[in-house]
């Protein structure tokens, strides 16, 4: 019994971190800090849908851990599925794909250099005071 509990406190313990790491900030350079957008609202702006702010979309590689994580959690749909979607609309000519970036630290730089840019990051990297977080997963 003593080791049954020993190991569940254990296991308890070490899975904390790494639930920590599964959590995704979607953040901005907006003038205006009053932003919070729902899940909804960012699925819809990196999908190519309207929102009434003038925001772009930043996105990562398709083998990013954070964009598999993003596109998990926030688009709910598969890489794949993504992918297909985009071809579509390149296509016919409706929409246009968020703009790729090679690394987090590359979309931190972008956003902080480009007024209306959007990105997403894993839960853990220092937001600098002159972004906005619009959204973060539970």
């Amino acid at each position: 019994m003593k080791t049954l509990f020993f190991s569940l406190i254990i296991s308890i313990v070490i899975g904390f971190p790494a639930a920590a790491n599964t959590s995704i900030v979607v953040v901005a350079n907006t003038e205006n800090k009053d932003i919070q957008l729902n899940r909804q609202q960012v699925r819809n702006l990196f999908m190519g849908g309207a929102l009434s702010y003038d925001l772009e979309a930043i996105s990562l590689p398709p083998k990013n851990q954070t964009r598999v994580l993003f596109n998990t959690k926030v688009v709910g749909l598969t890489e794949s599925r993504i992918q297909s979607y985009w071809a579509q609309m390149r296509f016919t000519g409706r929409k246009k794909a968020p703009k790729e970036v090679a690394s987090e630290k590359a979309v931190l730089e972008y956003i902080k250099s480009h007024p209306g840019a959007v990105g997403y990051l894993p839960v853990g990297v220092s937001i600098p005071d002159e972004l906005t977080v619009l959204y973060s997963t539970p």
